[in-house]
């Protein structure tokens, strides 16, 4: 499936869901936003598609990798989209647009380590295939060659604040790693929202930003497409973390319930231990002993169900 067709199919989906749902406005709304950025986003595929590093060296080839599997490019469409409301998709937003993606990429890479992940996007993880280390290396190249496209679009201010936002993301993964399996006398909902609001919305802020700055927009309509991005960074990592529970790996690409397994807070966690507070002890206890318990994974993973939490 192309890259353009996958994006397709998850507009698609949300278009269906809001006529079920008796929205019939939205969807129409969610439909015709493919139609409005449709040319955009094939100009930045296809700059996407040219970027690649000297495939003899290891680095390079462990990025493309990752690159070659492709992905929603949700970010890219943030830029392409904020860039609409000014001036349009010149070649500085086009630039932009694909920094924004060369460090999700390179986020995505060390994630895997992090995590020791097995599969990204239904495929090998790029650690798998060619090593941690080589991940490790590769997003970092990808880091650098996404903040040097930045720096000559020339436009005032994004590298700055795109420096910020690492930063930002740095914190929130540190945030994680310390509460990670750790549950009992941490402000949980609290610790959620810190996290997801560096980790994840930082960089759908700055996508919003960078197309705002670059073509055009006041700074009142650049603030209003920042707030845009924020909640749409939230809400994307809520229902990322609803698919941790998919019953099947085959509909999502990644491993069911792999959150749980690495103790790792989620929304769905949340709710479920803010409605079942007996949860606490269990997932102490499995992460303290096994947390490969596959008994007591589904036990847990049933109680959340139960909960309501995917619902909410």
């Amino acid at each position: 499936m192309t890259q353009l067709a996958a994006r397709t199919a998850v507009l698609d989906r949300l278009a269906r869901v809001s006529t079920q749902r008796s929205t019939p406005t939205l969807a129409e709304r969610l439909a015709s936003l493919e139609r409005w950025v449709h040319a955009d986003l094939v100009d930045f595929e296809s700059e996407l598609a040219v970027f690649r590093g000297n495939d003899a060296r290891l680095v390079h080839r462990t990025a493309q990798h990752l690159l070659d599997l492709g992905g929603k490019h949700l970010r890219p469409t943030c830029v392409a989209l904020a860039s609409r409301f000014g001036e349009g998709f010149t070649p500085r937003v086009r630039e932009l647009a694909v920094a924004v993606e060369l460090v999700h990429s390179a986020t995505l890479l060390h994630d895997d380590v992090v995590d020791v992940a097995e599969r990204r996007r239904g495929q090998p993880a790029a650690s798998v295939v060619y090593g941690n280390a080589a991940a490790i290396f590769a997003g970092d190249w990808l880091l650098v060659a996404a903040l040097r496209r930045i720096s000559a679009a020339g436009v005032d201010g994004l590298l700055d604040k795109m420096l910020a936002i690492i930063d930002e993301m740095i914190v929130a993964e540190s945030i994680q790693l310390e509460r990670r399996g750790k549950l009992a006398g941490t402000a949980v909902r609290e610790d959620y929202f810190a996290i997801v609001e560096g980790k994840t919305a930082a960089l759908f802020r700055w996508a919003m930003i960078a197309g705002a700055r670059a073509a055009g927009l006041s700074a009142s309509q650049e603030l209003a497409l920042e707030r845009y991005g924020f909640h749409l960074g939230v809400a994307f990592q809520a229902v990322d973390d609803e698919l941790d529970y998919a019953t099947s790996s085959a509909d999502t690409g990644k491993n069911t319930l792999a959150d749980l397994r690495e103790g790792k807070v989620t929304y769905p966690l949340v709710v479920a231990l803010e409605r079942e507070p007996s949860l606490y002890g269990r997932i102490e206890a499995l992460l303290a002993v096994d947390a490969d318990d596959p008994d007591e994974l589904c036990a847990i993973a049933s109680i959340v169900r139960g909960s309501g939490a995917l619902a909410a």
